[in-house]
């Protein structure tokens, strides 16, 4: 018994001389089987611990500077032996220094610093939209992704008439998939509403969640637009840049036919001259333009290319065609001008000045004709214009009318649409093939309503309204 207790004392003794810290060195926190997981604004540190005893705690320090200043701590969860440590509302593709502190109950250890990086996100870049039309555009994108921990898993757009959409708003649920992984992608929107303003975003999906880019705008083209010049002409404009105008024509009354300017160079079918009395209207500054032309029928028929120039290779059957169109689009009620219209508005209207050509006794100075024409024709507009501001009534192309082809009656006439029935159409003006005696404006022409001919083409007019 005796040699008993003093063993026991020797013991008491021998660890009564032991400092704590001696413990502490003897039994350090050991980590095995660690992992991360890494995302966009976090990061996950999991293992085992080894120590001759349960840990009281442990936390999870984290600072973007290597030196550890303005570290946030996170408190890990422990489970036996194993431990979970979560940092969250981190940067994406970031650097982070860390270590790890233990509490042993005596006192706190700590690993070495060490470093982890969030995931980067895709870089996804919202592109200009292109081909905006009154009812489609295409949206254009792309992704770029330098992490390979990113599984890209659909990228698209999502667009709405409201700001900001995304993937999760109820008025946009359309967010369109355009195709997986990176490089430029696009996709077209179609059935839209003309004059709107759409806002849209590019978008990937990954295994991570959704990244956007910026927002961008476009607005569909208004088809159509009217307004009226201090001079009340109507300017048109078709798809917010194909413009024309129809100018004002105050009624009134003139002496159709030939006329004593006309001199020798009359045709028996422009007598008898006769009074002509017309209601206000309006008529095309120019001749159609190929440029029109094609804006509403899609093609362009004409010999000569050129979007000023004036459409030809047009039958009179096509222009009504175009015409019928040109009136779905604009809710207007365009159509050719009678011959007495046509006549009224190339004689300058109650400005007349009584020239043999639409606007000059020289004919040069208004029209494209057989002499200085180049044999082909001309962007409109580049001739001088008639009194009411006009051009080339007397050249460039022939237009037609809307009148079956007949003899002139003597007896005065108010609004004359010309004989109800007949074999050809009345066509009107010089072109770039006729001689000085086929401009003038009391000339008169006509062919088969379905012929083309590379120097016919057609100009517009309007009721007053």
């Amino acid at each position: 018994m005796k040699k008993t207790l003093l063993l026991l004392g020797a013991i008491i003794l021998l660890f009564a001389g032991c400092k704590k810290d001696d413990v502490i060195e003897a039994s350090k926190v050991e980590i095995k089987n660690e992992r991360v997981e890494r995302g966009w604004d976090y990061l996950k540190f999991f293992g085992e611990y080894s120590y001759p005893q349960d840990l009281e705690g442990m936390k999870f320090y984290l600072s973007e500077n290597a030196d550890m200043s303005g570290a946030k701590s996170y408190s890990c969860v422990l489970e036996g032996r194993d431990f979970a440590c979560e940092a969250t509302d981190l940067k994406a593709g970031k650097k982070y220094h860390y270590y790890i502190e233990y509490d042993n109950g005596y006192e706190k250890q700590k690993n070495e610093v060490a470093i982890l990086n969030t995931v980067a996100k895709p870089v996804v870049t919202t592109k200009t939209a292109t081909e905006v039309t009154a009812a489609s555009a295409f949206l254009n994108g792309s992704v770029t992704n330098s992490d390979a921990a990113n599984n890209i898993q659909t990228r698209g757009f999502c667009w709405s008439t409201s700001q900001n959409p995304d993937m999760d708003d109820e008025v946009v649920n359309n967010g369109s998939s355009s195709g997986t992984g990176t490089s430029t992608f696009t996709h077209k929107l179609e059935n839209l509403t003309e004059n709107t303003t759409y806002y849209y975003r590019a978008y990937t999906t990954t295994n991570y969640g959704t990244v956007y880019g910026e927002e961008k705008s476009f607005k569909t083209v208004q088809v159509f637009d009217e307004t009226i010049d201090p001079n009340g002409n109507r300017i048109i404009t078709l798809y917010g840049d194909v413009v024309f105008t129809m100018i004002a024509v105050e009624g009134g009354t003139f002496q159709m036919g030939a006329t004593s300017e006309q001199g020798g160079d009359a045709n028996s079918d422009e007598y008898p001259v006769h009074s002509v009395t017309l209601s206000d209207y309006y008529i095309g500054e120019t001749e159609v333009t190929q440029e029109l032309w094609e804006a509403v029928m899609g093609t362009n028929p004409s010999g000569f290319s050129g979007n000023q120039k004036p459409v030809e290779m047009v039958s009179w059957n096509d222009c009504q065609e175009f015409i019928t169109k040109l009136n779905e689009l604009t809710g207007k009620n365009f159509r050719l001008p009678t011959e007495a219209e046509w006549e009224y508005a190339a004689r300058g209207g109650n400005n007349s000045k009584g020239y043999k050509y639409s606007g000059s006794n020289t004919i040069g100075n208004v029209a494209w004709f057989w002499y200085n024409s180049g044999e082909a024709t001309h962007n409109v507009k580049t001739k001088s214009p008639n009194e009411l501001g006009i051009y080339d009534m007397s050249g460039n192309v022939i237009e037609w009318c809307e009148d079956w082809y007949g003899n002139y009656s003597s007896g005065s006439q108010t609004n004359p649409a010309g004989p109800s029935t007949g074999s050809n159409r009345v066509n009107r003006g010089g072109g770039w093939t006729s001689t000085a005696g086929i401009c003038r404006v009391s000339r008169r022409n006509f062919s088969n309503p379905g012929s083309r001919y590379y120097n016919l083409g057609l100009r517009l007019c309007l009721s007053q309204y």
